[in-house]
């Protein structure tokens, strides 16, 4: 009876909780002032989370608001992540991020990847949570998108005059 069972889902994926996730980053100049923001979604409970670099990327920002956002769940879930930073989303999807760790944290080039603490940081949340990881179109008709990157804006916007 090898295939017995083997379609059921086990007891650990079964108490998941489902989270879904919404991220955006922005940045005033590159580099610069910037914000990111995420809406978590589970229970149908919504929290709004973001923050705030003062000299910072706009990558840094999408990858800080993923990051920021797998940090606040307080136990592993499952969880559909939404960005519209291809950067983030692919480096899961066509498995860059296991590369760059297989080459010591070097890219293709051989040259150190960029952003290294929050790669290694989101690889760590990535064994933590089972995450699926979607690309959406930003600046679209996305609503959670927009209003990410509303709250994104506003950091900058509410921080950088007080620098």
């Amino acid at each position: 009876m090898y295939n017995q069972g083997m379609n059921v889902q086990t007891n650990k994926e079964q108490s998941l909780t489902k989270v879904t996730i919404h991220t955006d980053g922005a940045c005033s100049g590159n580099p610069g002032p910037g914000g990111w923001a995420a809406i978590v979604r589970a229970m149908d409970v919504e929290k709004e989370i973001s923050g705030y670099e003062p000299g910072t990327t706009n990558n840094r920002m999408e990858l800080t608001a993923a990051l920021k956002a797998l940090q606040s769940l307080k136990r592993p879930c499952r969880v559909d992540l939404f960005s519209d930073s291809a950067y983030l989303v692919s480096a899961f999807n066509e498995r860059w991020i296991e590369n760059w760790r297989q080459r010591g944290w070097r890219n293709a080039a051989k040259m150190p990847v960029a952003n290294q603490d929050l790669w290694k940081a989101l690889w760590e949340e990535h064994l933590r949570h089972d995450i699926s990881w979607h690309k959406v179109k930003g600046h679209s008709d996305n609503e959670y998108n927009n209003r990410c990157d509303k709250m994104a804006v506003n950091e900058i916007l509410r921080n950088a005059t007080r620098n």
